[in-house]
């Protein structure tokens, strides 16, 4: 797949969001785990992906079938702020 610059520059923030699962990013995007890991891989320098990778593994809420029952939302309130 083909992704515009603002498209590419979203799927990297959502991947680094804790809250945002990955089946919104393939909701929105396309793109399933798997991929969105081959993604980061290729976006990434090297370290930075290895950082990456090491706060996602095993984080419940990037699932949303691990997610605990309180957690409905993919952000924070007061992360998109209104002017």
């Amino acid at each position: 797949m083909h992704f515009t610059e603002s498209e590419q520059s979203r799927i990297i923030e959502m991947a680094w969001e804790d809250r945002t699962p990955f089946e919104a990013i393939e909701e929105q995007f396309g793109l399933d785990e798997k991929h969105v890991i081959k993604f980061m891989r290729a976006q990434l320098k090297p370290g930075s992906f290895r950082l990456w990778r090491e706060r996602v593994t095993g984080r419940n809420t990037k699932h949303k079938k691990l997610r605990p029952e309180g957690v409905s939302r993919g952000y924070c309130p007061t992360q998109y702020k209104q002017r």
